[in-house]
């Protein structure tokens, strides 16, 4: 009996800290508002700026844009005849919505073979990794929102052709404004931020 309500608890406690610091932030549109509900994502975001130099703002702006924060996030399926729901367009998923060829390649690269999609600690570093090849492969600055989320969204390839698409652009002058609005925020919290950078929770 003892044995049976111990494996209870610890499973009841797994599922919260999974779920806990899995759950989709209340405002995802605040920046200070994300890191003050979950202050571990600020340490990840900037390990990443310094590691990879893909500042803070533009790393949210990405995945809110790609997933709003979703954990579990993939491409809605297409539907046969309008009604009958088929397969995905892609293997999208998690924050990054990273599909699973590149993904892979991150892994191979960087060493991080335990990295998974749904976490925000791989995912963040996942944007700083690919957006630092973008760098180097199509000379894009790391502080160009707009260009690096079309590489990032049309893969290295297909970045050239960009201009035939509308609605890449479109999503792109998305990011760029939503990772302005999360720089301004951030300016007015990063010092508490940064203070508090002997917490641990």
């Amino acid at each position: 009996m003892i044995k049976f309500i111990k494996s209870y608890f610890f499973k009841i406690s797994l599922l919260f800290l999974i779920f806990g610091c899995s759950s989709i932030p209340q405002n995802t549109s605040d920046g200070c508002k994300i890191f003050d509900e979950r202050y571990l994502w600020y340490k990840h975001s900037k390990k990443v700026e310094q590691k990879w130099g893909t500042p803070i703002h533009i790393q949210l702006a990405i995945i809110k844009m790609e997933s709003d924060f979703d954990w579990l996030a993939k491409p809605p399926r297409q539907k046969l005849f309008k009604v009958i729901p088929f397969k995905r367009p892609s293997s999208s998923f998690g924050y990054s919505q990273a599909v699973k060829g590149t993904w892979e390649q991150y892994k191979n690269e960087t060493g991080n073979k335990l990295a998974t999609r749904a976490r925000f600690k791989d995912s963040v570093d996942f944007i700083g990794w690919y957006t630092n090849k973008t760098k180097s492969i199509l000379k894009i600055s790391l502080n160009n929102s707009f260009d690096q989320y079309i590489a990032y969204h049309e893969g290295w390839g297909n970045y050239k052709n960009y201009k035939k698409n509308k609605k890449v652009i479109g999503l792109a002058k998305k990011v760029e404004r939503q990772s302005e609005l999360y720089k301004n925020q951030l300016l007015k919290c990063q010092k508490y931020l940064n203070k508090n950078k002997y917490i641990i929770f």
